[in-house]
Protein backbone atom coordinates (compact mmCIF):
# COMPACT_ATOMS: atom_id res chain seq x y z
CA UNK A 1 0.00 0.00 0.00
CA UNK A 2 1.17 3.44 -0.78
CA UNK A 3 1.23 6.20 1.79
CA UNK A 4 -1.80 7.89 0.19
CA UNK A 5 -3.83 4.65 0.28
CA UNK A 6 -3.00 4.11 3.97
CA UNK A 7 -4.07 7.66 4.81
CA UNK A 8 -7.38 7.28 2.92
CA UNK A 9 -8.01 3.92 4.62
CA UNK A 10 -7.35 5.47 8.04
CA UNK A 11 -9.66 8.41 7.32
CA UNK A 12 -12.41 6.10 6.02
CA UNK A 13 -12.14 3.83 9.06
CA UNK A 14 -12.22 6.84 11.40
CA UNK A 15 -15.36 8.18 9.73
CA UNK A 16 -17.01 4.75 9.97
CA UNK A 17 -16.24 4.51 13.71
CA UNK A 18 -17.56 8.04 14.23
CA UNK A 19 -20.79 7.23 12.35
CA UNK A 20 -21.33 4.07 14.41
CA UNK A 21 -20.72 5.97 17.67
CA UNK A 22 -23.19 8.71 16.65
CA UNK A 23 -25.82 6.10 15.72
CA UNK A 24 -25.41 4.37 19.10
CA UNK A 25 -25.73 7.64 21.04
CA UNK A 26 -28.83 8.71 19.10
CA UNK A 27 -30.35 5.25 19.53
CA UNK A 28 -29.79 5.40 23.29
CA UNK A 29 -31.36 8.87 23.52
CA UNK A 30 -34.39 7.82 21.49
CA UNK A 31 -36.15 6.28 24.49
CA UNK A 32 -35.41 9.16 26.84
CA UNK A 33 -36.46 12.08 24.63
CA UNK A 34 -39.95 13.38 25.37
CA UNK A 35 -41.56 15.80 22.94
CA UNK A 36 -44.03 18.52 23.90
CA UNK A 37 -47.52 18.27 22.38
CA UNK A 38 -50.66 20.32 22.66
CA UNK A 39 -54.01 18.49 23.00
CA UNK A 40 -54.75 19.36 19.36
CA UNK A 41 -51.44 17.80 18.26
CA UNK A 42 -52.29 14.59 20.12
CA UNK A 43 -55.74 14.42 18.50
CA UNK A 44 -54.40 15.11 15.00
CA UNK A 45 -51.37 12.82 15.12
CA UNK A 46 -53.22 9.78 16.49
CA UNK A 47 -50.33 8.92 18.78
CA UNK A 48 -50.05 5.23 19.64
CA UNK A 49 -50.83 3.90 23.11
CA UNK A 50 -47.92 3.65 25.53
CA UNK A 51 -46.08 6.57 23.94
CA UNK A 52 -44.35 8.80 26.46
CA UNK A 53 -45.19 12.44 25.94
CA UNK A 54 -45.47 15.85 27.51
CA UNK A 55 -48.66 17.86 26.99
CA UNK A 56 -49.39 21.41 27.97
CA UNK A 57 -52.22 23.86 28.02
CA UNK A 58 -54.76 25.09 30.54
CA UNK A 59 -56.54 23.02 33.18
CA UNK A 60 -60.08 22.96 31.81
CA UNK A 61 -62.53 24.66 34.20
CA UNK A 62 -64.92 22.15 35.77
CA UNK A 63 -62.73 19.14 34.98
CA UNK A 64 -60.67 18.90 38.18
CA UNK A 65 -61.61 15.94 40.38
CA UNK A 66 -59.75 14.83 43.48
CA UNK A 67 -60.07 11.29 44.77
CA UNK A 68 -58.69 9.05 47.46
CA UNK A 69 -54.96 8.36 47.87
CA UNK A 70 -53.95 11.65 46.19
CA UNK A 71 -55.69 10.68 42.93
CA UNK A 72 -56.29 13.70 40.70
CA UNK A 73 -57.95 13.76 37.31
CA UNK A 74 -58.42 16.77 35.07
CA UNK A 75 -58.49 17.79 31.43
CA UNK A 76 -55.83 19.83 29.67
CA UNK A 77 -57.17 22.06 26.90
CA UNK A 78 -55.76 24.40 24.30
CA UNK A 79 -59.20 25.64 23.28
CA UNK A 80 -59.59 23.24 20.36
CA UNK A 81 -59.13 19.83 21.97
CA UNK A 82 -58.99 18.31 25.45
CA UNK A 83 -56.87 15.49 26.85
CA UNK A 84 -57.93 13.72 30.03
CA UNK A 85 -55.10 13.35 32.55
CA UNK A 86 -54.91 10.99 35.51
CA UNK A 87 -52.27 11.59 38.17
CA UNK A 88 -51.52 10.15 41.58
CA UNK A 89 -49.45 12.34 43.82
CA UNK A 90 -49.16 15.81 45.23
CA UNK A 91 -49.84 18.51 42.67
CA UNK A 92 -48.02 21.87 42.85
CA UNK A 93 -49.51 24.54 45.11
CA UNK A 94 -50.37 26.76 42.14
CA UNK A 95 -52.21 23.97 40.30
CA UNK A 96 -55.88 24.86 39.76
CA UNK A 97 -58.54 25.19 37.08
CA UNK A 98 -57.87 27.74 34.37
CA UNK A 99 -54.11 27.81 35.01
CA UNK A 100 -51.27 26.71 32.76
CA UNK A 101 -50.03 23.17 33.27
CA UNK A 102 -47.58 20.71 31.73
CA UNK A 103 -48.14 16.98 32.34
CA UNK A 104 -45.73 14.21 31.40
CA UNK A 105 -46.61 10.53 31.17
CA UNK A 106 -47.82 7.73 28.91
CA UNK A 107 -50.89 7.70 26.72
CA UNK A 108 -53.37 4.99 27.71
CA UNK A 109 -56.51 3.59 26.14
CA UNK A 110 -59.37 6.05 25.80
CA UNK A 111 -56.91 8.88 25.12
CA UNK A 112 -56.11 9.33 28.83
CA UNK A 113 -52.64 10.47 29.81
CA UNK A 114 -51.36 8.59 32.88
CA UNK A 115 -49.10 11.33 34.19
CA UNK A 116 -46.14 10.79 36.46
CA UNK A 117 -45.19 14.49 36.52
CA UNK A 118 -47.42 17.56 36.73
CA UNK A 119 -45.95 21.04 36.58
CA UNK A 120 -47.85 24.29 37.15
CA UNK A 121 -46.71 27.74 36.19
CA UNK A 122 -44.86 29.49 38.99
CA UNK A 123 -46.72 32.82 39.00
CA UNK A 124 -49.56 34.54 37.22
CA UNK A 125 -47.33 35.97 34.50
CA UNK A 126 -45.14 33.01 33.53
CA UNK A 127 -46.09 30.22 31.15
CA UNK A 128 -43.75 27.74 29.42
CA UNK A 129 -42.86 28.84 25.88
CA UNK A 130 -44.36 25.66 24.40
CA UNK A 131 -47.70 26.32 26.11
CA UNK A 132 -47.70 29.95 24.92
CA UNK A 133 -46.97 28.82 21.35
CA UNK A 134 -49.75 26.21 21.45
CA UNK A 135 -52.25 28.74 22.85
CA UNK A 136 -51.26 31.31 20.21
CA UNK A 137 -51.65 28.68 17.50
CA UNK A 138 -55.15 27.82 18.74
CA UNK A 139 -56.14 31.49 19.01
CA UNK A 140 -56.68 31.43 22.80
CA UNK A 141 -53.65 33.56 23.68
CA UNK A 142 -54.18 37.25 24.42
CA UNK A 143 -51.20 39.57 24.66
CA UNK A 144 -50.77 41.01 28.14
CA UNK A 145 -52.42 37.93 29.65
CA UNK A 146 -49.09 36.48 30.73
CA UNK A 147 -45.43 36.95 30.03
CA UNK A 148 -43.56 34.37 28.02
CA UNK A 149 -40.11 33.21 29.16
CA UNK A 150 -37.36 35.67 28.58
CA UNK A 151 -39.56 38.74 28.82
CA UNK A 152 -38.74 41.23 31.53
CA UNK A 153 -41.29 43.40 33.28
CA UNK A 154 -40.12 46.72 34.69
Amino acid sequence: MTRKQRRLTLIGASLAVLAIAAALVLGALRNSIVFFNSPTDVAEKRISLGTRMRIGGLVKPGSLQRGDNLQVSFAVTDGNADIAVRYQGIVPDLFREGQGVVAEGKLESGGVLAADTVLAKHDERYMPREVVDALKKSGRWQEGEAKSPGSVSR
